[in-house]
């Protein structure tokens, strides 16, 4: 049976998995833990295997990220692995020159300013990502029950990398174009959201259990302009998955007010951060989504005690909601002590067993 048909029956190891159930708002015998960027910086293992590979280098070698990616598992009992990798990965694969430099973050050498830029964005296949495939399929035969999350930049967020040339911190000239020139901006999404929905798809059919989009930048819209700019787009990628029947998760930072909005886009789970309680965060994303989140990562510097009592209060917060995964409300920091976690994950298995 192939990975895609066992897919659609549901007949794979990490079916019941109590992550899988989470999502899909079943009952789970305790609350489902895992973290965004749990597969990173905050483990020596991972900077030790990192040594001298620069970071998209680093995402193209299967063994290597099958190993960067089990590390979090092994590591913290998480109920979920994220394969590693990166959200400009497609791009990369397409044939847009640029880097991940440390300390900055994606740099693109030619920025998008003009229609004539867009013939750039070619259609994406999974021969331009051969290494995702195969990483994918070594990942699920270690893993077994254990489900792994595949995930991909939303066409906002990598819209907006391409536009400015790197990370902004007040996102002008995305916006300049957004505004000023809403058709281009709408061809550019519209690309982008072709590129993010094959990369998906190639990792579905080769073997994950979920799919994430990160929408890192999209706090920086007010509701009416992501409704129009933005939510098109975004629904384009979770329609064109859906018919594989794996959860797909919404995430974005800085969203409390587009919590129902990104639902409405056409996700199964939607990721809150830490700035609204998760019960308000369900209410504002309306019935039949399960809710992920939603601790503040920094909370994981304070004494014992205090991060068990944050915890306990997400917990109580999620305790009448049709589902809940317990993650952070955004990546894990890179100084965060890894102990830290594993004891948060047995704090959330113990506290929510049912």
């Amino acid at each position: 049976m192939s990975e895609r048909s066992q897919q659609q029956t549901g007949r794979t190891a990490a079916y019941d998995s109590a992550f899988l159930r989470a999502c899909r708002r079943e009952p789970v015998p305790h609350t489902p833990v895992w973290f965004m960027r749990q597969a990173g910086r905050s483990l020596p293992e991972y900077r030790k295997v990192r040594e001298g590979i620069p970071m998209l280098e680093s995402c193209m070698r299967p063994e290597l990220v099958t190993e960067i990616t089990l590390q979090p598992v092994r590591r913290h009992g998480v109920d979920a692995a994220i394969f590693f990798s990166d959200i400009v990965v497609p791009l990369k694969a397409i044939g847009i020159d640029l880097d991940i430099k440390p300390g900055v973050g994606p740099v693109v050498e030619n920025p998008i300013r003009s229609r004539a830029d867009l013939e750039r964005l070619r259609p994406l296949s999974g021969d331009d990502v051969p290494y995702v495939t195969e990483a994918v399929r070594l990942l699920t035969a270690e893993l077994g029950a254990t489900p792994l999350i595949g995930f991909a930049g939303a066409p906002f967020t990598l819209a907006s990398y391409l536009i400015e040339g790197g990370p902004s911190r007040n996102h002008e000239r995305t916006k300049a174009l957004m505004y000023g020139d809403p058709e281009l901006w709408a061809g550019l999404l519209d690309r982008l959201a072709d590129i993010t929905a094959a990369f998906l798809k190639v990792q579905i059919e080769a073997g994950v259990s979920a799919v994430q989009l990160f929408d890192s930048w999209v706090g920086a819209l007010a509701p009416a302009d992501y409704r129009r700019h933005v939510m098109p787009a975004s629904a384009k990628v979770f329609d064109a998955v859906a018919g594989y029947g794996v959860p797909r998760i919404h995430f974005g930072v800085g969203t409390g007010e587009l919590l129902g909005l990104m639902g409405e886009a056409g996700a199964d789970v939607v990721g809150a951060d830490w700035r609204v309680p998760l019960d308000e965060a369900a209410r504002r994303v309306g019935p039949g989504k399960a809710i992920q989140g939603n601790l503040d990562p920094a909370v994981l510097f304070a004494p014992r005690e205090a991060v068990e009592e944050k915890a306990a209060a997400v917990l109580s917060a999620a305790a009448g909601l049709e589902g809940h995964v317990f993650n952070l409300g955004h990546g894990v920091l890179p100084a965060t002590d890894p102990d830290a976690l594993t004891r948060l994950v047995e704090f959330v298995h113990e506290r929510s067993a049912r």
